[in-house]
């Protein structure tokens, strides 16, 4: 029973929430989506881009040089130089009322031609600047909230650093492929570990993953396999851990939170089962990998484990109506599709978040449709690239 959150939730909480509520109203519409899709070069991306919340970030370090001429003192007439490093520091010199002003583009503008990981950086940096506000502004139980909704990108930035070690890639390249949201302090002294054990004592033991961390230490070697099964046992047991946080907090917040985290974990359960279909796992080891809550928990996982190719998965999924309705869209043979349909349903629970007030699962929902609109915004910029307009609309999530 919940309801009581309107008496006290807007003490803390109603500031936060208003700003989040607000950012909504700037996500891409479909009419913004079918505009991008027209478009023939990345030029026309970055050009329609600007005119969205996405501007200010696409056209920083364009104007870089500026010189100013002409300023009127009280003792007349001098001549001024000046060096500006952004548009906002050109608007802040207008404000001394020169008489006389000649602005000169010195050159450095981004790297001609636009590359998709331009784009795609700089729309990041916009979100990362949007979670860094709210996370400054709150206050406890959600500030706490909000950093259990980094620790998925921790996972993947750890994963991506040793698996790149382990391959002798440069680690300042990995780290520039690392997502902003999940960096942490020692994130470069990973690629000296050897081993599980050194991974966890030399750099894991000080950050928010080393509670999760402990169920990892099975194998004391580093290899592809071990570090995929690292990946997802970490990953259960920070679902399991962001779960039983959520319930805590009761409330809408409860009620929404668990049945999002269930979806993700019953996703989840689905892309193990179908990813290690003809591999040396074994069922057991699979089953160990599922949370231990969703839909699909327990029976579920159970006719999961020992699915060994991908019609019996859809067979088992068809049994749960709402992962009926997911199935019915792809044809057999179409896997491939499978992930666009989840993350339509998935847009489909997040935007559902905000028609109720008062929890905070609207902070988690605006963060994942952020980033869908990233995915978004990565496919039309490749295959626009790539001269490939044809798959344009394949893998496109529309949020509104």
């Amino acid at each position: 029973m919940y309801g009581w959150e309107m008496l006290s939730f807007n003490i803390h909480d109603g500031f936060l929430e208003a700003i989040v509520r607000g950012n909504r109203s700037g996500l891409l519409t479909s009419a913004d989506y079918n505009n991008l899709c027209q478009c023939e070069n990345l030029d026309d991306i970055k050009m329609h881009l600007t005119a969205t919340e996405y501007g200010p970030y696409l056209q920083n370090g364009e104007i870089q040089g500026l010189l100013v001429i002409g300023y009127l003192g009280r003792a007349g007439a001098t001549v001024i130089h000046y060096a500006a490093r952004s548009a906002a520091a050109m608007m802040s010199l207008l404000a001394i009322r020169p008489v006389q002003i000649a602005i000169t583009d010195r050159g450095f503008r981004e790297p001609s031609p636009l590359h998709t990981t331009t784009i795609v950086e700089k729309c990041t940096l916009k979100l990362v600047d949007e979670y860094k506000h709210m996370l400054c502004q709150a206050t406890e139980p959600l500030s706490t909230f909000l950093q259990y909704i980094t620790y998925g990108h921790m996972i993947d930035n750890v994963v991506l650093i040793v698996t790149g070690t382990l391959h002798e890639r440069d680690v300042n390249e990995l780290l520039e492929k690392c997502h902003p949201l999940g960096m942490f302090d020692s994130i470069a002294s990973l690629a000296v570990a050897q081993s599980m054990r050194e991974l966890y004592r030399l750099v894991l033991v000080d950050t928010p993953l080393a509670p999760y961390f402990s169920e990892c230490i099975t194998s004391e070697d580093l290899d592809d396999m071990n570090i995929e099964i690292m990946r997802n046992t970490l990953y259960k047991a920070y679902l399991e851990d962001f779960y039983k946080f959520c319930q805590k907090l009761g409330g809408a917040t409860a009620e929404i939170m668990c049945d999002l985290l269930s979806f993700e974990a019953d996703r989840r359960a689905v892309n193990i089962t179908i990813n290690s279909i003809g591999t040396e796992l074994t069922r057991d080891d699979r089953r160990k990998l599922y949370s231990n809550f969703g839909l699909l928990y327990p029976y579920g996982h159970e006719e999961l484990a020992v699915c060994e190719d991908v019609d019996q998965v859809r067979g088992v999924m068809e049994k749960y109506p709402p992962y009926q309705a997911i199935f019915s869209k792809i044809s057999y043979g179409e896997s491939q599709m499978l992930d666009k349909a989840f993350y339509e349903e998935e847009v489909k629970r997040l935007c559902l978040s905000f028609e109720q007030q008062f929890h905070y699962a609207v902070f988690f929902a605006y963060i994942r449709l952020r980033e869908q609109e990233i995915r978004n915004l990565m496919w039309i910029s490749e295959c626009v690239a790539q001269n490939q307009k044809n798959r344009v609309h394949d893998s496109v999530v529309h949020l509104f």
